[in-house]
């Protein structure tokens, strides 16, 4: 009959950029850690140590990396946040990158999370603009059968939820889309609204540059040859790679409203300046009538006609009004008054 495990209480050092660093065991909570301890507890048989940093100093990171052995080119590509989503191996571990967004101000703003992952060990590394794993390692907690995968679970659900966090934002910017869209087709746009139609469309083409690349990721978990990614979790990686691809479909179909938004205002704006210049054509083509007459007869030729006739001027002036109301009448009737 196994023994019961003995839970041990250890609390982590306070150290700034250490969200959690807990130790495992069958898929239960053993204790927190401090990151001096992590290695230790890492090579016990059956154990598991899951550590979150959130933007970490260099001096940290060295400090995990003498703990797990990690190789000096994924440290450096875990101090700089501008890597594309990817999965590299060296020797027996992985390093595996994925893009995060969240809604900022009105706006998609962008993180990376990297993720260390070996026998014993999972590290998590977060930049930029990020929702905490805490959920994340709560589910996990929760379900000890499944937690008790090991480090291949453990990266599956970060994966998992930094692609679900996405459709939250998607739904944002979607309802945003669909007021601007009723806007647009309703009045005149504003210079403001176009403004804003163009910055959607190019934070959704970011989001979906983000996004893609972790197809390619997930694909590469699914084969085997990867260290510490056992069979029975490919098709988990291959679910999350569905959720991506609809994502994109998101992201394409939104993209699209956009284009036909941004069209709508241009054809509507076009639309009423060709109503402003029929206007003005019509108002100048009844004004050119008694201009015309005016300027002939403000010549002071001594000849001119009508010019000694005692109703001429009478009669210049109601020629020229009946013009100008037939001309409104019949601008009218065509519809450029």
């Amino acid at each position: 009959m196994a023994k019961p495990i003995k839970l041990v209480s250890v609390q982590p050092k306070g150290i700034p950029g250490v969200v959690a660093s807990v130790a495992y065991a069958e898929g239960r909570r053993v204790a927190d850690i401090a990151i001096e301890e992590a290695g230790d507890w890492s090579r016990k048989p059956g154990h598991v140590v899951w550590i979150g940093l959130h933007e970490p100093s260099v001096d940290l990171l060295r400090k995990v990396q003498g703990q797990f052995g990690l190789h000096e080119l994924a440290i450096e590509d875990a101090l700089k946040a501008h890597q594309r989503p990817k999965v590299e191996q060296y020797g027996e571990g992985l390093f595996v990158v994925a893009r995060t967004a969240q809604m900022v101000g009105g706006r998609i703003a962008f993180g990376e999370t990297h993720l260390f992952v070996g026998r014993g060990y999972v590290v998590s590394v977060r930049h930029g603009a990020s929702t905490s794993y805490t959920p994340v390692r709560e589910r996990c907690e929760a379900a000890p059968t499944a937690f008790s995968e090991g480090e291949d679970f453990i990266l599956y659900a970060i994966l998992d939820f930094i692609v679900d966090n996405y459709m939250p934002v998607l739904e944002t910017v979607q309802t945003e889309i669909e007021t601007i869209e009723d806007s647009v087709l309703g009045a005149q746009p504003s210079q403001d609204q176009i403004g804003r139609i163009y910055q959607l469309r190019r934070d959704l083409l970011r989001l979906r540059n983000a996004a893609i690349p972790l197809v390619e990721v997930c694909r590469r978990l699914e084969k085997p040859g990867l260290p510490g990614i056992d069979a029975p979790m490919y098709p988990l990686f291959r679910d999350v790679s569905d959720h991506i691809r609809q994502v994109q479909e998101e992201i394409e179909s939104l993209r699209e409203v956009l284009s036909f938004a941004f069209e709508t205002s241009l054809m509507t704006g076009q639309a009423q300046q060709t109503e402003i210049s029929r206007k003005l054509a019509a108002w100048a083509a009844i004004l050119a009538i008694p201009t015309a007459v005016a300027g002939i007869y403000g010549m002071n030729f001594d000849v001119e006609p009508e010019l000694h006739w005692k109703y001429g001027y009478p009669v210049v002036l109601v020629v020229m009004a009946l013009v100008c109301v037939w001309l409104y009448w019949r601008f009218r009737q065509m519809r450029w008054l």
